[in-house]
């Protein structure tokens, strides 16, 4: 099982444009910047039949914030978290104690993305209609694979973000294998404290 999961995670891993996709973080093995295992079950499982990622991103305790930058879900213990973005999704595995938790962010339901830049990390940050998720990647990720994945994410955006089955935060979350429940955004704020640009590379305060 190991070896078969090796073995396609080799395989995916050559078809990607970039060099950030590599088969020891698809096969679980380890975490771009770290030797630990990122995940409970490696990244490649969580992707559909012939699904594979154009870019990889990784974090160690950011996590992801939803709503603003500050409110996130991080992996607990030596666990990572790993944004996967794909020709269809940027699906976010965060490392947790038994379970791994699944964030799915389908492109035609992003109605904005912008990257940014700090001094401790860097982010790729999704707007659907109605919430933010900021999808942190380790300082040393290089800023032409953070605008590459965006322009993915770009290319494959609709003109009118669709709401998934029926839920208008337009997102699905995961736990456990099993649906959550959508967070009530009605009294959310947004992060109002960041700069956005469009492409640039703008360097905000990242570093709380």
């Amino acid at each position: 099982m190991i070896e078969d999961v090796t073995e396609r995670a080799e395989t995916v891993a050559e078809m990607a444009p970039g060099s950030s996709v590599t088969t020891a973080v698809l096969a679980g093995h380890e975490s771009r910047f770290s030797e630990s295992p990122p995940l409970n079950n490696p990244p490649l499982t969580y992707l559909d039949g012939a699904e594979a990622p154009a870019y990889l991103l990784t974090n160690g305790k950011r996590g992801i914030g939803r709503g603003t930058k500050r409110k996130t879900d991080s992996p607990v213990g030596d666990r990572r978290t790993v944004i996967l973005v794909t020709g269809r999704r940027t699906l976010c595995l965060i490392g947790k104690d038994a379970d791994d938790e699944v964030i799915e962010i389908p492109h035609g339901a992003v109605a904005d993305v912008t990257t940014k830049t700090g001094f401790r990390a860097h982010r790729l940050a999704l707007r659907p209609p109605r919430k933010m998720y900021h999808c942190w990647a380790h300082r040393k990720t290089d800023k032409a694979t953070l605008t590459a994945a965006a322009e993915v994410i770009e290319n494959h955006q609709q003109e009118s973000p669709d709401a998934i089955d029926g839920d208008d935060t337009a997102n699905r979350v995961m736990y456990r294998g099993r649906p959550v429940a959508p967070q009530d955004t009605a009294t959310e704020t947004t992060d109002t404290d960041q700069t956005t640009y469009y492409r640039g590379q703008p360097i905000d305060d990242d570093s709380d």
